[in-house]
C-alpha cells in the first residue's frame, strides 16, 4: 500500500469514528493531568500546536479556555468539522503533520497525544523531530502513545482495521530525545477506553521541553 493509500486509511478510520473517539477516551485521569503539566508551563497566550487534534476535547478546548492560541491538525475531515464546532476559539485544519511546514520556533508549545500510531516509525521519527523543530528553545512538549513493540500489525480499533505501529517506552523516550526534545517526566498508566469493543491497553506520556535556552 502506497503511502496516499495509506493516509486515507488512517483519515477514514477517524471519519468512521467521529464523536465516538471522543467519548471512548476524553475521560481519560492521565491524559488531564498531561494538559495540567502543560498549562502550567505556559506564559499568557501562548501559540500551541495539536498534533492530531482530534474531536477538540479535551486538548484544544483546555487550552483554548486558558486564552491560549491554538492550533489543531488533524487528517480527518469529520474530525476537523466536529472539532471546529465544539471548540470555537481554537483553530483547525484538515492537514497531515507530515508536510508541516511551519517555520522553527513558531510555536510556544505542542502536543500529540497518541496521533502517531498509523505511522511507520521513520515517519514517526520524522514527525517527532518536526514537531520539536517548530517549538520554540524551551517551550513544552507532550507526547503520548501507546508503547508497544510492534510495527504494521493489523488489528482493530473501536471496531475499525487499522494497521499499527509503535515503539517500546524506552525507545520512545530515546526517539524523543534524539529528537532534540529533552524528557522531564513521564506517566505510564492503563486505561480502557469507555466502548464495548475496548481492551485495557497501556498510554505513555512524555512530558518534555525542546533543548536549548528559552526565550528571554
Amino acid at each position: 500500500m502506497g503511502d496516499q493509500e495509506e493516509r486515507q486509511r488512517a483519515a477514514a478510520v477517524f471519519d468512521a469514528l467521529g464523536a465516538d473517539y471522543e467519548k471512548a477516551f476524553a475521560h481519560s485521569r492521565a491524559h488531564h493531568a498531561s494538559l495540567e503539566w502543560l498549562l502550567e508551563r505556559l506564559g499568557p497566550d501562548s501559540r500551541v500546536l495539536d498534533v492530531g487534534s482530534g474531536t477538540g476535547r479535551p486538548t484544544a478546548a483546555a487550552l483554548a479556555a486558558a486564552g491560549h492560541r491554538v492550533l489543531g491538525l488533524d487528517i480527518s475531515p469529520v474530525m476537523v468539522e466536529l472539532a471546529t464546532r465544539q471548540v470555537p476559539d481554537a483553530e483547525f485544519r484538515c492537514a497531515d503533520v507530515r508536510d508541516l511546514a511551519a517555520q522553527e520556533g513558531a510555536f510556544d508549545a505542542a502536543c500529540a497525544y497518541f496521533s502517531l500510531l498509523q505511522m511507520p516509525r521513520r515517519e514517526q521519527a520524522a514527525v517527532v523531530g518536526g514537531i520539536a523543530r517548530v517549538v520554540a528553545p524551551g517551550g513544552p512538549v507532550v507526547l503520548a502513545t501507546v508503547p508497544l513493540d510492534v510495527e504494521e500489525v493489523d488489528a482493530a480499533f473501536m471496531g475499525q482495521p487499522v494497521r499499527v505501529t509503535s515503539f517500546g517506552a524506552s525507545a520512545f523516550a530515546a526517539l524523543a530525545a534524539e529528537s532534540g526534545l529533552v524528557v522531564e517526566s513521564r506517566e505510564s498508566v492503563l486505561f480502557t477506553p469507555a466502548h464495548p469493543e475496548a481492551v485495557p491497553e497501556p498510554h505513555l506520556f512524555l512530558h518534555c521541553r525542546r533543548s536549548g535556552a528559552a526565550r528571554p
